[in-house]
């Protein structure tokens, strides 16, 4: 095995413990040391963050990651600050009870819970009540001291993960502690990077120095920055790929249209559009370069669809009988496609074959359709969900949201890194869509095309929201990612 690039690998909280054994059993590292390397290094994380901290308050739980937090409490005191801690029950294992002895060795006083509200103020709490396995909502005492964590408005930093938050999926299914970084140790756990990941904060991997050999191929891995290779000299616009986007029925032409120009924008050749004749003039209008024809069925988009290399299918497409004659063409012809928006509320309405080489770009609620379940359970763990849509519709598959997910029908699954809140707004997925797209019609393959796409979108959102996220339209990132998309600084 090839040792993955812990940069960008993900795991699940499962091959985590096995690679924390396997050190253990196989490279005769004791888990005290491990316990004692990952409370050195978030010492060291903490110290550089918030160098003027003169008071911790540490809360550990009774499992291992409780022992980080009585080692973590032990080197502040041994540097000089004051700690106050508060233990959620007695150790459960060898090596926390060997950190909590550890910390009352040099003087450290462990309190109860309820000591809380008589202690004095605090200027950094750590959070060390839960580590990786978690699945279920927080109870009993462990629910009311992130409660009481999240009121203290101070800062906090979360011990390998936050303590609520699953490490496997990002679903918090109860309260969670909401930081503001991160320590998180050997390597990044997917949870970390989708959904409600932002409770993390800033997110720092420390590898505590395991050799190559206690690892394992990843399940997932995050996305890199991309761009596309400098074109040939003799490159035409014949050689770059001919998108046709079709959608834009009554009143969303705006939709179909950004579709187009974000195709246009990433690079492709020639971009045309089959849309209601009413939206025709406008486009032309404001998009010249947009070869826009009004199609009224069938008939009319076959040529169009002779003609081009890839499709953009969905984009205010509507699900009437004009917008269910378009889909049903544009799949008939087999060309590679990108389906989104109303094309996927038509897929589920109609399950069909589907072209060799497609993309699927739906966001929770269109995924839950698709699959028959609710969105609560999309989000619940977003990469089985991801998956089983690759798997079950022989796709390629892009699950929007916070941390997108790219799944391929093969198991791979990427993680977008990038994005903001400004993006919830009308015409984001319409862009995503065409920049895809675009890429397919310049040679990439439909995996490629879509990890490269999420990131180019996600990255030029992130610029655009430079001067403000809230107003973020999806028109704003056609500059930042025409840069983006050359390799040019953004």
């Amino acid at each position: 095995m090839t040792a993955p690039n812990l940069d960008i690998a993900l795991f699940t909280s499962g091959q985590a413990r096995a690679i924390d054994r396997r050190a253990i059993d196989e490279l005769g590292i004791p888990g005290f040391e491990l316990m004692t390397r990952a409370a050195a290094a978030a010492y060291r994380m903490l110290r550089l963050r918030w160098p003027q901290v003169r008071r911790l308050r540490v809360v550990c739980g009774p499992g291992n990651n409780g022992g980080d937090g009585y080692l973590v409490a032990r080197d502040a005191l041994r540097d000089g600050l004051a700690v106050d801690l508060l233990a959620l029950g007695v150790p459960s294992g060898a090596d926390a009870s060997q950190a909590r002895q550890a910390f009352e060795a040099v003087g450290g006083r462990v309190e109860a819970f309820e000591a809380w509200p008589s202690l004095p103020a605090a200027e950094l709490i750590v959070d060390a009540i839960y580590g990786t396995g978690l699945n279920r909502a927080p109870e009993g005492e462990a629910c009311k001291a992130i409660e009481a964590l999240n009121a203290a408005k101070v800062a906090v930093f979360a011990l390998d993960v936050p303590s609520g938050l699953n490490a496997d999926t990002g679903d918090c299914p109860g309260v969670v502690v909401r930081a503001d970084a991160t320590a998180t140790f050997i390597v990044h756990k997917r949870g970390l990077h989708t959904h409600r990941a932002e409770v993390a904060g800033d997110i720092e991997l420390h590898s505590l120095d395991l050799p190559d050999s206690a690892l394992e191929s990843p399940d997932a891995c995050l996305l890199i920055e991309a761009s596309l290779p400098r074109r040939p000299r003799d490159s035409h616009k014949g050689s770059n790929g001919h998108i046709l986007a079709i959608g834009g029925d009554h009143g969303t032409g705006g939709a179909v249209r950004m579709a187009a120009e974000a195709a246009l924008r990433t690079g492709a050749g020639l971009v045309s559009v089959a849309t209601r004749e009413e939206n025709v003039l406008a486009m032309n209008a404001a998009r010249p370069e947009l070869m826009a024809h009004g199609v009224n069925g069938p008939q009319a988009l076959q040529p169009m669809l002779d003609k081009a290399s890839v499709v953009a299918l969905g984009p205010g497409l509507g699900q009437a009988a004009w917008g269910h004659a378009l889909w049903t063409t544009a799949l008939d012809a087999g060309l590679p496609t990108v389906l989104d928006a109303d094309g996927l509320n038509l897929l589920h309405a109609e399950p069909r074959a589907l072209p060799e080489h497609i993309v699927l770009t739906p966001h929770p609620g269109e995924a839950a359709r698709l699959l028959g379940v609710e969105t609560a359970a999309i989000q619940a763990d977003r990469f089985a969900a991801a998956r089983e849509l690759a798997r079950r519709y022989r796709a390629v598959v892009v699950l929007k949201g916070n941390g997108s997910l790219i799944a391929s029908p093969e198991g791979e699954v990427a993680v977008c890194r990038w994005g903001n809140p400004g993006m919830a707004s009308g015409g984001m997925g319409d862009t995503l869509t065409g920049i895809i797209a675009g890429l397919l019609g310049q040679g990439s393959k439909p995996y490629e095309a879509a990890c490269l796409g999420v990131g180019l979108h996600a990255r030029a959102a992130d610029v655009a929201a430079r001067v403000g996220e809230r107003g973020l339209l999806a028109g704003d990132l056609l500059e930042p990612l025409r840069r983006l998309v050359n390799g040019l600084p953004a």
